[in-house]
């Protein structure tokens, strides 16, 4: 059994990595990261996560693609400047076209409780939000074990019809981010805030 000291050095060493090698990742690892990802706790054991796997290269330059389309529309209408808009679309299509796999991360409400009240309701989907997230958590780690790299991208909060539309999912999966893998071609580092700063004790 790994001892806190291990687990803690092990996590501390994870880190977002945007650039990726051009080698593939088999198909029995992407298994293994997605199975260690269910493990992961949920709302009443309900396990609302989806995942869409997008390995496929024109299906994610699509993707990416018309992602870096709705953010353009989002940003010009904010009165972005065309340089900024053209850096940020930019840097969000090379991010996920150049990796070697995206994991789409979803929730579905199917499974879930449901009320006849709207402050329970929103209660029951922060929840299956929560699950979704600590499943993801979990890929992170187990991609990081396996000497991936990976990088969480929210960026389908903001276009879940076009996340949806372009990988053709049902119609009750709720987007949530986007998981980019692969082999890393970069080292990054990074630190943390004291953790005082965000603790209070009572």
């Amino acid at each position: 059994m790994m001892g806190i000291a291990q687990f803690q050095a092990f996590a501390k060493s994870r880190r977002s990595v945007r650039v990726y090698e051009d080698r593939p990742i088999s198909d029995d690892l992407l298994r293994e990261l997605l199975e260690t990802a269910i493990w992961s706790p949920s709302a009443h054991n309900r396990q609302p996560w989806r995942f869409a796997v997008v390995r496929d290269p024109a299906r994610k330059e699509l993707l990416a693609n018309r992602m870096a389309h709705q953010l353009r529309k989002d940003l010009e209408a904010d009165g972005v400047a065309e340089e900024m808009i053209a850096a940020d679309t930019g840097r969000s299509t090379t991010r996920i076209i150049g990796a070697l796999a995206a994991i789409v991360l979803c929730l579905t409400m199917a499974d879930m409780d449901r009320y006849p009240d709207t402050k329970r309701s929103d209660a029951e989907h922060i929840m299956a939000m929560q699950s979704a997230a600590m499943a993801g958590q979990n890929l992170l780690l187990a991609a990081h074990a396996a000497d991936l790299g990976a990088c969480w991208m929210c960026a389908p909060l903001f276009c879940p019809e076009v996340v949806r539309d372009t990988l053709e999912l049902p119609l009750d999966w709720e987007p949530q981010a986007l998981i980019t893998l692969g082999y890393p071609a970069q080292a990054r580092t990074r630190t943390r805030e004291p953790l005082e700063t965000r603790v209070l004790w009572r």
